[in-house]
């Protein structure tokens, strides 16, 4: 198909919520009525064709592509709801209040959407896994009670539990998709008990376990099926790290099969948590994000082989989109926000975006652009969605003040055309992208140049710190050679043709050596001296009517050879071995002395100091050794 397919998407701000219809324009859903008050939240129906949205007075049904009200619940105080899979049913709980006349707060309830009627209550106080979990077809649901898994039936909730399990100190359990759904049962590790993971098919729940697998190390549990419900993730974390090498306590990742055929941990070559890890929808591979950052990426397939690595970068976020053609890596949360894009086909990246400040990201149903949106309170500056083509372009932007939700709106995969062969080039972007740019000021470039400090800004640079990359230095080293960068204070030599005079910074600059006409200065005696200093201070004398300041400078002119090179220091010969080796033998000697000294008075010395003063013998016996040798 040429033509692009229209993807919807919601928000929720503080002071607004709206429909937006997707690519070329973007343009807000008109029939949308947005409410007065402020929205709690909204959920799309799997299925696409549904939008509620909670307000304080109740939930709104809307339908998803015409925005037409369908159903109003006067329902208050709601805090979440969630549509069945068909969109038939639709789950909301409120917060559990203590009632004095000793009856329970249902403050869970189920409505048909169709007639609005509630069909059955329960109560649920924790707000963890509060609602009831569907399988595909909606003939049966779930929900876990203390160590009881309860089953119903859906079209007739009248009738209440018709089975159930009882799984001693259960935690978790969770639902498979698929023809065949199983439950996933999840048992933490107590006194010294091993954890466990358990399945059951939920259509025989009293015959045995069709698979088991125990391992220690694991308080929580976080349980991903593939697909087609056959295969199942389970990465289990404790809170601490009992060997105190990661902050965020130990991890593991364990896949088991429904069936019983398969089951193993999972063996990471790098140590660290684990960051993510998803399905590929077409339930055949997974991918793992792990260790420390930077972390690896690997991608295995449904028997733990391992079919790539894509090496180690700046991620914590793993995502394939719809079509099972592309792989998205991202770094949010405290990385740097950055989002590269694969091709699953050929593994070769394909796109790098710079999305910063991103806390949702999430694929089009159609597999072509990346929903980004900042949202409050992870940050409440700079709030706002942006689309962006698989490809990096930037199609669109929308700026909200306080954004708190984002996300497409959801559609079956049969009812998407297939995902190309050759990917397409980026369509157009939209208005608010053109406008952007057209607001955007470019930032005026600031000429570079060294650091000065405030007390010095305004005033002429010294000499040694200039970099001769002036035209007058054309001739000379070229731009960039590192030639001209200053060297340390006090140690900074003047230029002056080849004699070795040292230059004080801030200091006026020296005559040149042609002021003597080439004749040796002679050495003055202390008369000429006080002569000399006289002048200087009485201001007599023809020097004085100049005025020339005081040169600071040191000629070593005396001091060189007829090559030009400088001799040793006088007194600094160096040592040989042996002489070496006496004067650190003493050195060591005399700390023995200041240690006894210390002995002597009083003090309380340390092992090592006690140490060093028993080996006094030795020391004195290898320096006679070495004196009689010398």
């Amino acid at each position: 198909m040429s033509q692009q397919v229209s993807q919807q998407y919601a928000f929720r701000a503080q002071k607004s919520v709206g429909l937006i219809g997707g690519s070329p324009a973007y343009n807000p859903i008109e029939a949308f009525q947005a409410p007065d008050a402020t929205a709690r939240t909204y959920q799309y129906s799997p299925d696409g064709r549904l939008f509620a949205l909670a307000v304080p007075s109740g939930v709104r049904i809307h339908q998803a592509e015409t925005a037409i009200l369908l159903q109003e619940l006067a329902i208050p105080s709601v805090i979440e709801f969630r549509f069945s899979p068909r969109g038939t049913y639709l789950s909301t709980w409120e917060r559990h209040v203590n009632v004095g006349d000793g009856t329970q707060h249902k403050n869970l309830r189920i409505f048909s959407v169709s007639t609005g009627e509630e069909l059955i209550s329960f109560s649920q106080k924790n707000y963890d896994a509060w609602d009831v979990q569907y399988t595909i077809s909606e003939s049966h649901a779930i929900r876990l009670v203390g160590a009881e898994i309860q089953v119903f039936n859906p079209a007739e909730w009248g009738k209440g539990i018709v089975n159930r399990l009882r799984i001693e100190g259960a935690s978790g359990v969770t639902l498979s998709p698929g023809l065949n759904p199983s439950v996933a049962v999840f048992i933490p590790e107590k006194k010294g008990q091993p954890a466990s993971v358990r399945i059951h098919a939920l259509l025989n729940l009293s015959a045995p376990s069709t698979c088991q697998k125990t391992f220690f190390k694991a308080e929580k549990s976080q349980i991903k099926w593939n697909n087609l419900g056959t295969q199942v993730l389970v990465l289990t974390q404790t809170d601490v790290d009992s060997t105190n090498k990661s902050y965020y306590g130990q991890s593991g990742l364990y896949l088991l099969s429904a069936a019983g055929n398969f089951d193993c941990r999972i063996s990471l070559d790098k140590e660290g948590p684990i960051h993510d890890f998803s399905w590929s929808p077409n339930s055949k591979e997974f991918g793992v994000v792990y260790g420390f950052m930077p972390a690896r990426v690997m991608l295995f397939d449904q028997r733990v082989r391992a079919l790539h690595d894509f090496g180690t970068s700046f991620c914590n976020y793993i995502s394939f989109n719809p079509q099972s053609r592309l792989l998205l890596l991202g770094g949010f949360g405290n990385l740097a926000g950055k989002i590269d894009i694969y091709d699953r086909r050929s593994l070769t990246k394909i796109s790098t975006i710079d999305a910063s400040n991103t806390s949702h990201c999430e694929w089009s149903p159609d597999g072509k652009f990346i929903l980004t949106a900042t949202l409050s309170p992870r940050l409440r500056v700079d709030n706002g969605i942006k689309v962006w083509y698989l490809l990096g372009q930037l199609v669109h932007i929308q700026d909200c003040e306080e954004l708190y939700q984002a996300s497409w709106r959801p559609t079956p995969i049969d009812a998407v055309p297939p995902f190309p062969s050759v990917i397409p080039p980026a369509p157009a972007p939209s208005a608010s992208v053109q406008a952007a740019v057209a607001d955007a000021k470019p930032s005026p470039a600031r000429p570079l140049g060294a650091y000065r400090p405030p007390a010095a800004r305004g005033q002429g640079a010294s000499l040694a710190y200039s970099r001769e990359e002036d035209n007058d230095s054309s001739a000379g080293t070229p731009r960039g050679s590192g030639t001209a960068t200053p060297t340390r204070q006090g140690r900074s030599v003047f230029p002056s043709n080849g004699q070795s005079r040292r230059y004080v910074p801030g200091a006026p600059a020296p005559p040149p050596p042609n002021s003597d006409n080439g004749k040796p200065r002679k050495r003055k005696g202390p008369k000429e001296k006080g002569e000399g200093s006289g002048r200087r201070e009485g201001g007599a004398g023809p020097e004085s009517s100049a005025a020339v300041p005081p040169l600071l400078e040191v000629d070593t002119g005396e001091l060189t050879t007829n090559d030009g090179s400088v001799p040793p220091t006088p007194g600094m010969e160096p040592l040989d071995p042996v002489q070496k080796k006496v004067r650190n033998l003493n050195k060591k000697l005399k700390a023995i002395d200041e240690l006894k000294a210390k002995v002597a008075r009083g003090e309380r010395l340390e092992a090592t100091q006690l140490k060093k003063i028993e080996s006094e013998a030795e020391i004195r016996k290898e320096l006679a050794a070495l004196s009689l040798s010398s």
